[in-house]
Order: C-alpha cells, then structure tokens, then sequence
C-alpha cells in the first residue's frame, strides 16, 4: 500500500462531531475545569468523562470526600456543590474516535456568557491537549491562565490514581 492509499484510509476514520450536551455550571462555579472533546462514550451517553475507565468522577469525589456519583444527576450536583464548572475547549472538529492526537479543523466553544455570568477565576485544563487548545484558542479572548493538570483519562496510564490525587487535590483544595 502506498502513502496516498494509507492517507485515503486514514481521512475516511475521521469524522466531523459537534459538541451536543452543555456544560455544567451555575453562578457560584469558580474553577472551570475543561476537556478537550468528548469521547466516543461520553458522545453516547451525552455527558462529560463517560468511559467507564475514566478517573474524572473517581477523582473529583475522592478529593472532596464524596460517595462516587453514578447517575448524570449525581455528577451534577457534584459539580456544584463544590463550586465548580465542567466543559470543553471544543465545539465541533475533525477527530478519529476518542483520539486527542487525532483533533483538527478545531472549532472552539465559546466561554464567554459562561464567564460573564458565574464566578470564575481559575480555568484547569485536563490533560496537555486541553491545555495546548486552551491556550491556542481561548487565553486569548479570555485573558484567563490555565493551569494544566495530569489528564484523568486511562490512555495517561503513567500517571497512579493517588498521584492524580495529589496533583489534582493541590491546584482545587490547596492540599
């Protein structure tokens, strides 16, 4: 098979996907902690960090001391019980499954009424790509530093849950 042939078949993988579920957040959310796109799981069950190997929910209820939520409702409330917001820095792009890697023709969300109209004041991206997109697409227009924190996904095997904790636990609680 030659490069054009192997070309052909990887741009028929990729796909055009349009963020569908909104982002979490009310007026008191201070900390917007944002993705980068959903994945194939969460698109499926239209709502954030839906792989079931995926750390998010683990790790945001072990820091806080929280039973771990189960329903969309119970993420939820979450959320916002500790004064947090959840989105992502995409909108809508080309992506081949769940791939970060694979990300392009970027279009990002727009988080300008989610800044104007809630408190917050610390942005966190999950991972490098969420962090790379942020400060490419957003910081910008927001004027508003990131912070980039270990991602909670299960392809960042590098990284043991208790380290996640640690890192994550310093940057929302100060521990």
């Amino acid at each position: 098979m030659n490069r054009k042939q192997k070309t052909q078949i990887a741009m028929e993988k990729y796909q055009t996907i349009k963020h569908t579920f909104e982002p979490v957040w009310d007026k008191q959310s201070e900390v917007l902690i944002l993705g980068t796109f959903p994945s194939v799981k969460s698109r499926e069950n239209q709502f954030y960090y839906g792989h079931p190997q995926n750390r998010f929910w683990k790790l945001i209820a072990a820091i806080y001391g929280e039973p771990l939520p189960d329903t969309i409702d119970e993420k939820k409330e979450l959320i916002l019980k500790h004064h947090l917001a959840v989105w992502d820095v995409i909108d809508q792009c080309d992506i081949i499954g769940s791939s970060d890697s694979s990300i392009r023709n970027v279009i990002p969300t727009d988080l300008s009424g989610l800044l104007e109209k809630s408190s917050i004041h610390t942005v966190i991206a999950n991972g490098a790509k969420a962090y790379e997109l942020y400060q490419k697409y957003q910081m910008p227009k927001t004027g508003l530093k990131a912070q980039k924190l270990p991602s909670t996904s299960p392809a960042n095997a590098a990284w043991s849950f208790g380290r996640l904790q640690e890192e994550w636990c310093r940057v929302l609680k100060g521990c």
